[in-house]
């Protein structure tokens, strides 16, 4: 006598499950949140605490590459000095990262 699971599994067009349709999909998904996903937000975490810990005096590199000095700040706006007595304003987001050394 054939057993019934032997018979089912040789029926030509049925597919194997649930679970084995789904798992591929889910693996992707791990596989995007792992590589893409969880470092992007990491990196957004870390720029949104350098943007809170801005003070003044703080040489910075703006994401368009104009190095400065911070001279004031307010919630959106930072004023550098990037050379004696030239001031510009940017965006705060706009701050990619604190430059270290001289401006």
């Amino acid at each position: 006598m054939i057993s019934l699971a032997w018979a089912q599994s040789a029926i030509p067009g049925r597919s194997g499950g649930l679970l084995e349709m789904v798992m591929p999909l889910a693996i992707m998904f791990l596989v995007f949140y792992f590589l893409l996903i969880r470092p992007q937000q990491k990196k957004s975490k870390e720029h949104s605490v350098l943007l809170k810990n801005l003070k003044k005096g703080d040489a910075v590199v703006t994401s368009s590459g104009i190095h400065g000095t911070v001279y004031g700040l307010t919630d959106q706006v930072v004023t550098l000095e990037i050379d004696n007595e030239v001031k510009i304003k940017v965006d705060r987001i706009q701050v990619a990262r604190i430059h270290k050394g001289s401006s």
